[in-house]
């Protein structure tokens, strides 16, 4: 029996992979200790600088898997707990300094859009779906997509998604802002990995700080929000990286203004 979720780092990049294709990755019991466990251990590390998200299978993920809710869960307080433990991976991911980036084709549905969310830059198919269809089976949201989706498209359009049993193509996903791009399908997670590899090659630890602000910024005033972009200013100013960067940048800005004489002229 494989792992439900999968977690592999190479050269700075994590990659968390959920590993129930025939299920369309929908979480268990299993799958939800796996993810919550895995997602904590990538936030961790020292040696990780990108996250990126993925699937297996023709899915992304369609939420929780209903039938072993019914099978195996006897009760709704069993079920908040088990929603209570996607949370924390859901939380590692967002509350950390690493920027997330998903490849998400096929399906996403119910939960599953809690976990796109997670992403900081999503990037989908050109085939794929997204929707809630919580109401379908007589449940609500969870998996913070109501704690996500109003913020990311507006009160009214995720209103509009969820008193719905609907699901956005992807060319709507991307005009609703709920996507960053949209690609060829078989090119999905090539792309995702070249978006992680570009702040890899770039000032990581910038981007996971800006990454933080803007997550981060919910629960401080507009006052205390500039307050803190001026401290984290002036704490990434005194980095190494971006001692060197600015150097760089003063070397370039100078030869332009001043090049250097052409001896042959």
């Amino acid at each position: 029996m494989s792992d439900p979720v999968l977690l592999r780092v190479q050269d700075g990049l994590a990659r968390i992979t959920l590993n129930r294709p025939e299920r369309l990755n929908a979480f268990n019991a299993d799958a939800a200790h796996a993810w919550a466990e895995l997602t904590r251990e990538a936030t961790h590390r020292d040696d990780v600088g990108a996250i990126m998200l993925d699937a297996a299978g023709r899915a992304f993920c369609a939420g929780g898997d209903v039938q072993d809710m019914a099978e195996k869960m006897g009760s709704g307080s069993e079920i908040t707990a088990f929603a209570e433990v996607i949370n924390a991976g859901i939380r590692a991911l967002t509350e950390s300094r690493i920027p997330v980036v998903a490849a998400a084709h096929g399906t996403t549905a119910g939960g599953g859009l809690g976990i796109l969310m997670a992403s900081d830059y999503a990037i989908i198919a050109t085939d794929s779906q997204i929707g809630s269809r919580y109401a379908n089976i007589g449940l609500t949201p969870d998996l913070s997509v109501t704690a996500q989706l109003a913020r990311a498209v507006g009160e009214r359009r995720a209103l509009q998604l969820v008193l719905q049993d609907r699901m956005l193509s992807a060319t709507e996903a991307l005009e609703w802002g709920l996507v960053a791009e949209i690609t060829a399908p078989d090119a999905v997670g090539l792309r995702a990995e070249e978006v992680a590899r570009s702040w890899l090659t770039g000032a990581h630890r910038a981007y996971g700080e800006a990454k933080r602000l803007i997550r981060s910024q919910r629960g401080r005033s507009f006052a205390e929000q500039l307050s803190e972009e001026a401290r984290s200013i002036g704490a990434a100013f005194d980095t190494p990286e971006a001692q060197a960067r600015i150097r760089a940048f003063t070397s370039r800005s100078r030869s332009a203004r001043h090049p250097e004489p052409d001896p042959e002229a």
